[in-house]
């Protein structure tokens, strides 16, 4: 195990995309072992030191900034070690990259759904922050897809913790250490927003599995150290297509008639699982861009029509057997609803496909190489609303935004109600404004029973609009439920609540 107390040794370990300042830290740790952690765990927990927990730090909420004590960086826990094509699972290490995982799977001729952007960082961070993307529409979360956790617990004791083993009653939880130590825990009691993602604070519910308790608690719990996966069966092919409408109103008939049969083909086929229907539209990904995102990324993709006032990215899963009928529903559709067809762009092929992709991922790029160039930060959305209040939370995003003066962009996962409205601002003067700004939109997506975080979790970056959120009542109850797990709060301190509550 590599200890290093160097600054120059740990300045890598102190920042992480969220650009949070002012990280620093004792030690930095670099353990092999699950025992090395516990070891490390153990002399924290005595001390009172907190600990901090790095993986490949792309996360934009500060989650992994350590402000003081030590820091963990599971870099050497990177072994993938199992792809079992028989029972449709796969076995982890934590500081497994998402990307090398995906191409381990993709050999297999398996597939892993969970898609986020950012495709360097590791699947220990994917779990903590229940990550999602692109085809969480169709398949959900990560959460969905963790069958099994090995965590190592701020005691320095290990957990397992196997998905339907153990579940809350009466709001109360129970689980039992590798050592035999019992662990009660109360849930927090509030209730989760009625929308399609959410990563604002500890799960909760009337029957909560504990590893849910896990999966999406930011480092505040535990430290994961080997997680299995559920993977699924390659799809044979896919038909994926941009498409540009000149009218935003077509653009937005397009996608509540796409998302509706898309949910209708999955609820028949869950209420007939034996059923052999399988040429219907069932969209993977709906994916939105605004004007503003057409024109911003023409700098890259000239080819976008000068006319277009939006645009979707969707995706199908096809066979040979079933790709000619679906792409003639796909096209009755968009016919229906005005869309340029003679401009969009459509691909049956991998390589295309992944053109397709390349533009998706090419806009946040595009913004952050626009941001570095004004020497600010941008000031980026994360929230989601209830389905029918989508549209009332896009028109205000719109009005606020058009009267700012600020350079936007909106785009984003519009199948979950969910889209990113990324502020630009070229001086601080334009900084200030767009703070503001996000303020207000904290404060629109709460009354309107949304969430402030769908995807990117709360960190330290965020903790401030959760105790918005819920309020002063339901904190306490995430610390005490913390303090169940964490006696001495030291784990990812200061992530998702401040540390007072701790007190």
């Amino acid at each position: 195990m590599q200890v290093k107390t160097q600054i120059d040794e740990l300045q890598n370990y102190l920042t992480d995309a969220s650009n949070l300042p002012g990280g620093h830290a004792e030690k930095l740790f670099i353990p092999e072992t699950s025992a090395e952690i516990a070891e490390i765990l153990k002399e924290a927990n005595a001390q009172k030191i907190p600990v901090t927990v790095s993986g490949a730090r792309t996360g934009t909420v500060g989650g992994a900034i350590p402000f003081g004590g030590f820091v963990i960086s599971l870099e050497k826990f990177n072994k993938i070690k199992e792809i079992n094509k028989v029972t449709l699972r796969a076995i982890v290490q934590s500081g497994v990259a998402l990307i090398d995982f995906q191409k381990a799977v993709e050999a297999e001729n398996l597939f892993y759904p969970p898609d986020p952007t950012e495709w360097s960082c590791q699947l220990g961070g994917t779990v903590a922050t229940t990550a999602s993307g692109a085809r969480t529409f169709k398949y959900g979360a990560t959460r969905k897809f963790v069958d099994r956790l090995e965590i190592d617990m701020a005691t320095g004791e290990i957990l397992n913790l196997k998905r339907g083993a153990q579940f809350s009653e009466n709001g109360l939880i129970e689980v039992k250490t590798g050592q035999g130590n019992l662990i009660k825990a109360k849930l927090p009691t509030y209730r989760q927003p009625d929308v399609r993602k959410n990563t604002s604070g500890y799960f909760s519910g009337e029957k909560v599995d504990a590893i849910d308790l896990f999966i999406g608690s930011e480092g505040t719990l535990g430290i994961i150290t080997e997680i299995e996966l559920r993977v699924l069966p390659k799809p044979a092919s896919f038909f994926s297509g941009i498409i540009f409408f000149e009218n935003e109103a077509d653009l937005l008939n397009f996608v509540w008639e796409a998302r509706d049969i898309s949910f209708n083909t999955r609820n028949n086929q869950i209420q007939n699982p034996k059923s052999k229907i399988q040429n219907q539209i069932d969209a993977s990904l709906i994916e939105y861009f605004d004007e503003r995102s057409l024109k911003f990324i023409s700098e890259k993709f000239p080819e976008v029509p000068g006319a277009a006032r939006g645009a979707i990215f969707f995706e199908q899963e096809t066979t040979a057997a079933t790709e000619d009928e679906l792409l003639e529903q796909w096209n009755e559709l968009l016919e229906k609803h005005h869309a340029d067809l003679e401009r969009s762009w459509f691909t049956t092929t991998d390589e295309d496909r992944e053109r397709l992709r390349a533009f998706r991922h090419a806009l946040p790029v595009s913004v952050n190489e626009r941001i570095v160039k004004y020497k600010q930060k941008k000031v980026g959305t994360d929230m989601a609303v209830p389905d029918d209040k989508f549209l009332s939370f896009l028109k205000f995003y719109q009005e606020k935004l058009s009267e700012s003066g600020l350079e936007y962009v909106i785009f984003g996962h519009i199948g979950d109600n969910h889209l990113h409205a990324n502020m630009i601002p070229k001086s601080p003067a334009e900084a200030e404004k767009a703070r503001y700004l996000y303020g207000r939109f904290i404060a629109q997506s709460i009354m309107l029973g949304g969430t402030i975080s769908a995807e990117h979790g709360i960190g330290k970056h965020k903790s401030k609009y959760l105790y918005v959120q819920y309020g002063e009542r339901f904190l306490n109850e995430m610390a005490e439920l913390k303090k169940a797990f964490d006696p001495h709060g030291i784990l990812g301190r200061g992530n998702m609540f401040d540390a007072k509550f701790l007190s």
